[in-house]
């Protein structure tokens, strides 16, 4: 029987991994560039956790939740998103206790039920970033920056930022009561998806991407925001301003989980075609209070990897060239094996990339294989070479070669390196 990976699902092969490695190393440069530090979380939680952190008339929970029951008979969910596993988990450990302020940032596999289609993996990995403890417009300004920033820092252009604020408990339900009365009469004229959203969250129908054109002349939620939303959706266009990052106002932008409240915002790039974000968020100060927690002010964001590298491979971004092999330890028979193991291995722990013969091939064979490899140099060690007690080094750019006392190979190879 042959196997093949479950739908909505790929693998990352040797070949693609660098630049897998390449985007993570620069997230995580830029992450710590602005103070926030890793966490990491478990790949499963408990399903109310979810229910309760993300809505449960949210797309998330009702359709795409990986769900199923243990063998302890409980109901277990396959982490879906990012920020209530990060609350939970600041939470349990007491650290909003010990500290006034957690800024934090995952690299993790996330796990939704969904069609599958480009750059939208049912199994796929985010870049989020979480502040939870400042209710200052400068915190939503700051987790907009390093999302904005890092795409920049990957080579993205053609990015945008669409903006939106969501206003509070105070200012949103006169605006929903508005948007019902407005929606209304419009329902039988709408999708399905529409329909549904209607009875479960009003505000999410802005969000359909097959109506979205019929509701040019919606109420909008500027119209009703309380003067503390006001002033705090004036400020964070105003520093955003201030440090450079465009954007634009997008008074349809409601994103899909119900904790947001106040600034929401989405990056996209003109890369992607219509699926175009890359990643986005939103602040959710009532959320930490829902899950157990004092009342706490949060924002952040999610962002999906494969997103980037699809992105970056659209408009051509150049990936760094992945290290060459240092030296390929050609051998024939079994003291020059033995031999060529000790070399490799001391020139390993010296740092250098080094690679042996493992499969008993031709000494042409061999060097064929480091060819492929890119190697720099080739040490060879025949059996003339072991009854010489010498080993030939071909340099594979210069198509020269010098034999070395055994001896003194090792450090005559580093002493070379230094240099």
């Amino acid at each position: 029987m042959k196997f093949q990976a479950s739908k909505g699902t790929s693998d990352v092969l040797p070949g693609e991994s660098p630049d897998w490695q390449y985007v993570e190393s620069v997230i995580r440069r830029q992450a710590e560039r602005f103070g926030f530090k890793e966490i990491r979380t478990p790949i499963f939680e408990e399903t109310a956790l979810f229910v309760k952190g993300t809505g449960d008339t949210t797309d998330i929970v009702q359709k795409e939740m990986y769900t199923f029951t243990d063998k302890g008979n409980r109901s277990i969910t396959l982490r879906p998103e990012g920020t209530p596993p990060v609350v939970r988990a600041l939470l349990e450990h007491n650290l909003l206790k010990e500290i006034p302020l957690a800024k934090v940032y995952y690299l993790a596999p996330m796990f939704r039920y969904e069609r599958p289609q480009a750059g939208r993996m049912r199994q796929h990995t985010q870049f989020g970033a979480e502040i939870v403890g400042s209710a200052a417009p400068q915190a939503d300004v700051e987790v907009i920056a390093l999302l904005f920033f890092t795409l920049q820092e990957l080579g993205l252009a053609g990015l945008k930022l669409r903006l939106n604020t969501l206003g509070c408990p105070k200012c949103r339900p006169q605006y929903r009561e508005k948007l019902v009365e407005y929606l209304k009469p419009k329902l039988s004229d709408l999708c399905e998806f529409c329909n549904e959203r209607f009875s479960r969250n009003p505000l999410r129908v802005l969000d359909c991407k097959i109506d979205q054109h019929k509701f040019d002349d919606a109420p909008e939620m500027d119209q009703f925001l309380c003067p503390e939303c006001k002033g705090h959706f004036q400020s964070v266009q105003n520093d955003l301003k201030t440090i450079g990052i465009p954007f634009a106002l997008d008074k349809k932008l409601v994103r899909g989980l119900d904790y947001y409240t106040r600034t929401a915002f989405e990056v996209v790039s003109e890369h992607l075609g219509a699926q175009d974000a890359l990643g986005g968020g939103g602040r959710y100060d009532g959320l930490v209070e829902e899950l157990g927690g004092d009342p706490t002010p949060g924002v952040g964001f999610g962002s999906g990897l494969e997103r980037y590298l699809l992105a970056m491979k659209n408009q051509g971004v150049k990936f760094p060239e992945v290290k060459r092999t240092d030296y390929f330890i050609a051998t024939l028979g079994n003291e020059a094996k033995a031999r060529g193991m000790e070399i490799c291995t001391r020139l390993r722990l010296k740092g250098c990339l080094c690679e042996q013969e493992l499969l008993d091939r031709s000494l042409k064979a061999q060097v064929r294989e480091a060819n492929r490899l890119n190697a720099r140099y080739v040490i060879i060690l025949g059996e003339d070479e072991i009854k010489k007690g010498v080993a030939t080094i071909k340099d594979m750019d210069g198509h020269s070669q010098t034999e070395v006392p055994l001896g003194e190979l090792v450090e005559k190879i580093l002493g070379t390196a230094k240099q």
